[in-house]
């Protein structure tokens, strides 16, 4: 995948920056993190900027995302978790991540939304609750691209610092992805567990 994804960048430029992300967006197997940081490596080997390499890739990402807050009008949680029940290897998605996206959009609403943009999975996976909950769009496409943006203008821009060790940046955002996905399961337990004790 990492070959392809190279590739692909390296023969289409800006426009394979802009459509990756939108895929990625779509279907997670495709790492945003592989993208941006070669994207920013880019941009210190051919005639790519950083700043419109961050514009392609936030448009791409964006798009992907009112994608699937449009597809979270259609479905509902039950509809979801069955699909990733059958699809889940392929997504890289497990019916617990279903949970903690849609608890966690259930409580912090908005701000979910800006945060979890900048988290591996949750990502693409947050765009999708917050249709099913008919969330204001505009808001929605506020917080969404705020997110993206921070997140894009960091990994493009450590590709671009790094140059050919671009790569080394990968192993970083999978301890970060880790830390972070226990850390919102770890949360959500403790705050369900909260409203279970104070019920009693």
């Amino acid at each position: 995948m990492q070959e392809f994804i190279i590739q692909f960048m390296e023969r289409f430029g800006y426009f394979g920056t802009f459509f990756l992300i939108l895929v990625e967006n779509i279907f997670p197997p495709i790492p945003s993190e592989v993208i941006l940081t070669f994207g920013g490596f880019m941009t210190t080997e051919t005639t790519m900027t950083i700043p419109l390499t961050v514009f392609a890739a936030t448009v791409g990402s964006v798009a992907g995302a009112i994608l699937l807050y449009y597809l979270g009008h259609f479905l509902t949680k039950e509809k979801l978790e069955a699909i990733i029940g059958k699809y889940g290897k392929i997504l890289r998605l497990k019916s617990s991540d279903v949970d903690k996206a849609d608890a966690w959009f259930s409580k912090f609403g908005y701000r979910t939304i800006f945060f979890c943009r900048m988290v591996p999975v949750l990502r693409s996976l947050i765009s999708i609750p917050a249709g099913m909950a008919k969330m204001d769009f505009r808001k929605f496409l506020l917080y969404t691209t705020l997110g993206t943006t921070i997140w894009n203008v960091v990994l493009v821009s450590a590709g671009a610092a790094l140059g050919k060790n671009w790569s080394v940046i990968l192993r970083y955002v999978d301890i970060y992805s880790t830390f972070i996905l226990s850390f919102l399961g770890v949360g959500i337990l403790a705050y369900f567990l909260y409203k279970k004790l104070r019920k009693k």
